[in-house]
């Protein structure tokens, strides 16, 4: 058996980290990076620099390859639909991958599913806004871009119909659709991730409470402190039953709302390594990056199991402080010195306030001392802490 060759779309920091699990692996990668000095074209010998959404470019990328993967969601799905067609194995493949690029298609097939979800419905005007908001109880509704929102991007809380101008004026600049959801009373946000092969083999990691900051992950907790074990599992069938339905190869994440009132609803879904499960690389038998290559090659995917009690991941996000500049490596000597057992991983990107630029992980038996940690460190990085701190 010859090794295959995989090409990734993307040359964001997931492929970066895809790409440290392929040294091990001894899996050759190709890459379209967005530009040469992106975050994985950095680390990818074998980059070519082009728009992904140009059909030639991803037949000149894919040449060759036995799979095709993704850093990111944002391929068109008749493009990939060309290169099935082709002959080239994507995966996930576009059937899967349209529930991940548009809400309202994955809306319509997990309710289809009988997966509990938000109540929702797409709307095209402030009288829609009006009435769906009527039918849950009144205002305020989360209002969302069906396509290319992120990191809190597209999404507005919306308090009056009038609010809704904002969305309904991006929608029409955008040529995509708006969709509006009840605002759940939530207790916290969970993911659940699983990794999945083309032969059906899954590998369930476990369920994760994510804390969001400016709608941006900030905090990961593995496993959620103080979920009941029922809806652990619960959250890990939703997975399972969404990856098995949707045909997803590789790594997905269920992005939930644990409500109030005890249940679990799927918020996002992301069919590639994800911010939530970060953790794993370091606090996993096998990380999300590894599994997801194999997933993908269809290899025997390897054990989703923590390696301590606790693990917490902390996303170090550029702010305005002048150690945060550019020079991420002043951070080092400080936080390694203070923390022989942390881990660190930086991302080869500029600095920009709110930007992610790497994260950092601790593991142990104590919850809130494993935490310390892990935010201290990230704080550093961030600049926050003076050496008062040391």
């Amino acid at each position: 058996m010859s090794t295959p060759t995989v090409a990734i779309i993307g040359g964001g920091q997931l492929a970066r980290m895809m790409a440290q699990s392929a040294v091990a692996l001894g899996v050759p990668l190709r890459l379209l990076a967005e530009g040469p000095t992106v975050s994985a074209a950095q680390v990818v010998a074998d980059t070519l620099v082009g728009d992904y959404r140009d059909l030639e470019t991803l037949r000149k990328i894919t040449d060759g390859c036995s799979v095709v993967t993704f850093d990111h969601e944002h391929v068109p799905t008749e493009h990939l639909h060309t290169l099935t067609a082709e002959g080239h194995a994507c995966r996930p493949g576009p059937e899967a991958l349209v529930h991940a690029q548009d809400k309202a298609v994955m809306r319509e097939r997990l309710t289809a599913l009988d997966v509990p979800c938000p109540r929702h419905a797409v709307v095209v005007g402030t009288d829609d806004v009006e009435a769906f908001a009527a039918s849950v109880g009144g205002f305020p509704v989360v209002l969302k871009t069906t396509r290319g929102g992120y990191d809190g991007k597209g999404v507005w809380v919306v308090g009056t119909a009038a609010e809704a101008a904002e969305a309904f004026e991006t929608a029409r600049s955008t040529g995509v659709r708006i969709l509006a959801e009840e605002k759940v009373d939530f207790r916290r946000e969970l993911s659940a991730l699983v990794a999945r092969s083309p032969s059906g083999q899954v590998a369930a990691y476990p369920v994760v409470e994510s804390v969001q900051r400016d709608g941006i992950c900030w905090e990961v907790v593995a496993p959620a402190p103080d979920l009941a074990a029922g809806l652990a599992i619960e959250a890990q069938q939703i997975a399972m039953k969404v990856a098995a339905e949707l045909d997803v190869t590789g790594i997905l994440a269920v992005e939930l709302f644990e409500t109030r009132d005890g249940r679990v609803l799927v918020n996002e879904l992301a069919m590639r390594p994800h911010n939530t499960g970060h953790w794993s690389m370091d606090g996993a038998v096998t990380g999300q990056f590894e599994n997801h290559l194999r997933g993908v090659l269809d290899l025997p995917l390897g054990a989703p199991e923590a390696r301590a009690p606790w693990t917490v991941m902390v996303n170090i996000l550029g702010g305005d402080d002048a150690r945060l500049s550019g020079d991420l490596y002043a951070g080092y000597p400080h936080v390694l010195a203070r923390d022989p057992r942390i881990k660190v991983h930086l991302y080869g990107k500029d600095v920009k306030p709110g930007r992610k630029v790497g994260h950092v992980t601790a593991y142990g038996d104590d919850l809130e001392e494993v935490r310390e940690r892990a935010l201290h460190a990230a704080a550093w990085f961030r600049g926050e802490l003076g050496e008062e701190s040391e």
